[in-house]
């Protein structure tokens, strides 16, 4: 057991352990300014929300999409309930439980801050490569697992429903704006 090595390991750890801490508050807060009508973790609640089955949106649920504690996601409820943008709503499946709807309001705000967050994704990695992001992806994903336990993901399709022209005419006008941001200059619109 080489001392040096260990000590060169060590260093490393506790450097991207700090960095890891900084990037999530930076983005966090970037994140939060882009967004403008929620913070980021509220925007990820109601994410979280909409890729859940419809009786399934209970707190635990959603903490545990989210990676946090009940106590955590029940203060983003408490705020995006206080917003008007979900509301509980007794479980059909277990009386004792109360599960979380999307409001319209929310669904607006949810729409809205979506497309603000694509573009914040394309300035975000506007230097990266897809092959970059994608061993990003995939490092986070081994990094969450640290514990044995697995990332219960976002990669299924969420349940709420758009019409669908609207929502494709969206889309492109949406990719268009992304693919200038990303492949262009900076914030070019």
């Amino acid at each position: 057991m080489d001392i040096n090595q260990l000590m060169k390991e060590l260093h490393v750890m506790q450097q991207s352990y700090a960095t890891l801490f900084s990037v999530v508050n930076k983005v966090q807060t970037r994140g939060d300014e882009y967004l403008e009508i929620l913070t980021s973790r509220q925007h990820m609640a109601l994410i979280a929300i909409a890729h859940l089955p419809i009786e399934s949106t209970t707190l635990i649920n959603i903490a545990k999409k989210l990676g946090t504690t009940k106590q955590t996601a029940n203060k983003l409820i408490t705020g995006l309930v206080k917003k008007g943008f979900v509301k509980t709503v007794p479980s059909k499946i277990d009386k004792r439980s109360i599960n979380i709807v999307i409001t319209p309001e929310g669904k607006k705000a949810l729409i809205t801050c979506s497309e603000k967050s694509t573009y914040f994704l394309a300035d975000m990695f506007h230097d990266f490569t897809t092959d970059e992001i994608e061993t990003f992806w995939r490092l986070l994903q081994k990094l969450y697992r640290f514990d044995g336990e697995e990332q219960d993901g976002f990669e299924e399709q969420a349940n709420h429903e758009v019409d669908e022209q609207m929502q494709l005419n969206d889309q492109e006008k949406i990719l268009a704006k992304f693919s200038r941001r990303r492949y262009g200059g900076r914030n070019d619109e």
